[in-house]
């Protein structure tokens, strides 16, 4: 792939385990090892169930907590939030758009203010700070005469909209998106997807989209991380992701996405047994995911699989029996809600123009 703007190396956050201060627990390995790059202008969607460890590496990208190991860099320099210096440095590189706008906002000052204060930290001047809020609030669909209200008087898309806005102040190299859309009404989440689609495109911001909501992967993302238990099972082109899983795991998220007709268990794809693992119990030599998975062997629970390319799949994948498995699509497209049908037959016929093509290395 060309040179990464992100690259994030063998990332790890390990939390001590227990209760209080003098009750010893397993370490909880919220992210064990993640590695993985982001191109300039592209948008890496990071998926998984609750818990898996996808706003915990968000946060360690955007700066806001550090690795236990690993390293993380930005068009080559290494990321580093100690001192006032070293978080103002990351502050001009990566900015962070919350899950929820009302709780990100501060309700006592104005939001003109609130967009403005990055730069006011960064050392630009009032007049050049009010014009380039003005600026923002154009960019992002908000009339600039509401700068004087305060965060209340919005409504959570337009909320949404502010901390967009701050978030582009400083011009940032890469966004975070932590569950961008999830705490806004479904009448609200299709405006916000659009205005993070037309800004990918106009202003060529890389994105980390941290997200359980599949439509809003499928609306924005070019490529999709897997993360399971702290882990990458399975990273790929988007397309592909969606139209042919190869992971158990990816199979069963895609299997959950809801249709009209048919019951979630007989989705497509065998139901998953036993209860997830704990991040801090699950052992170093076996695959997470085997406990739950219905196509598991015993080199599944003897040997954990390394994220690599198989034959026959032109991603990573971190199962040892990707190659085996029987091919993978969500049958009865008929029954398929329509906006999600006609997405599935978008990327289906992607992947197969890109099948006709050799491969590229992930």
């Amino acid at each position: 792939m060309s040179e990464a703007l992100l690259d994030v190396r063998d990332v790890k956050r390990h939390y001590a385990g227990g209760r209080g201060g003098f009750r010893a627990g397993p370490v909880v390995k919220a992210v064990d090892g993640v590695s993985l790059q982001v191109r300039a202008g592209e948008t890496m969607a990071i998926v998984g169930e609750s818990g898996c460890g996808k706003s915990t590496l968000a946060r360690i990208v955007a700066g806001l907590d550090e690795p236990t190991a690993g390293s993380v860099a930005i068009a080559g320099e290494a990321l580093s939030v100690r001192g006032i210096r070293g978080r103002r440095e990351v502050a001009r590189r990566v900015q962070i758009v919350f899950q929820d706008p009302f709780s990100s906002l501060n309700p006592r000052m104005r939001v003109q203010d609130i967009v403005a204060e990055p730069l006011e930290a960064q050392g630009m001047p009032r007049e050049e700070r009010m014009a380039c809020v003005a600026r923002l609030f154009q960019q992002v669909g908000l009339p600039a005469e509401t700068g004087s209200r305060l965060p209340h008087q919005f409504s959570g898309g337009q909320r949404q909209r502010i901390a967009i806005a701050r978030a582009l102040s400083v011009g940032p190299r890469l966004l975070v998106l932590d569950e961008p859309v999830s705490a806004l009404d479904v009448s609200v989440r299709a405006q916000i997807l659009n205005l993070l689609a037309d800004l990918k495109y106009s202003e060529g911001i890389a994105s980390v989209l941290i997200s359980h909501d599949m439509s809003a992967v499928q609306h924005l993302a070019d490529r999709v991380a897997v993360m399971y238990l702290g882990q990458l099972v399975e990273v790929g082109d988007a397309a592909e992701v969606f139209a042919r899983p190869a992971h158990p795991y990816t199979r069963t998220l895609l299997s959950a996405i809801p249709r009209l007709g048919v019951q979630l268990a007989d989705a497509g794809a065998p139901p998953t047994e036993g209860p997830a693992s704990n991040a801090g119990n699950s052992g170093a030599t076996a695959c997470r995911f085997a406990p739950r998975c219905a196509h598991a062997i015993d080199i599944c629970r003897a040997s954990q699989p390394a994220l690599a390319l198989h034959p026959g799949i032109p991603r990573q994948v971190a199962c040892h029996r990707a190659a085996q498995l029987p091919l993978f699509a969500l049958e009865q497209e008929s029954t398929l809600a329509p906006a999600l049908a006609r997405r599935l037959a978008i990327l289906r016929n992607a992947s197969e123009t890109r099948h006709a093509t050799p491969a590229a290395t992930v």
